[in-house]
């Protein structure tokens, strides 16, 4: 059967919720920070009502194996774009890798954000996920600023 890419529904909401529980556990150990459950990334079902973001899905044989959404955000003052495309929830099932479905997705919110009229785009990645750095590098993103991080609270500062 032929993957479908296609925008998610408020009816998928009860998959994309079992999605992020799954990104987040995926991500737990890559960052100390993340709260104890029950946590929440995201509001999906705004993302999917709101006009400057939009969730997109990959459905096989009625299953969805891929998520992830786009949105609009304001940049830095600075910058010569005054919005970027920010994405995230890029999730495909552990099953379901390596067939393709995540460039299904980033192809997606691409598009979109280019039909907005938003031509930078962006996302986080953990620098400790080498198959997600690969993943968003072959559909042509590149590193272009790392966030460093240090906990100071036993530290001695005198």
């Amino acid at each position: 059967m032929i993957p479908i890419v296609r925008k998610a529904t408020l009816k998928d909401l009860p998959i994309l919720l079992e999605f992020e529980q799954s990104l987040i556990e995926a991500e737990r150990p890559m960052d100390s920070n993340i709260k104890e459950n029950p946590i929440s990334y995201y509001d999906i079902s705004l993302f999917i009502k709101n006009d400057d973001a939009d969730v997109f899905v990959v459905e096989l044989n009625n299953e969805i194996v891929a998520s992830g959404y786009a949105k609009i955000k304001e940049d830095r003052h600075y910058f010569k774009h005054d919005k970027i495309g920010y994405l995230g929830f890029m999730f495909v099932p552990e099953q379901h890798r390596g067939n393709g479905y995540n460039k299904l997705i980033m192809d997606a919110l691409l598009k979109w954000c280019k039909s907005r009229e938003i031509y930078e785009v962006r996302l986080d990645v953990y620098d400790n996920n080498p198959s997600a750095i690969k993943a968003y590098e072959k559909v042509g993103m590149k590193k272009y600023l790392i966030n460093m991080s240090l906990n100071i609270k036993g530290l001695d500062l005198k």
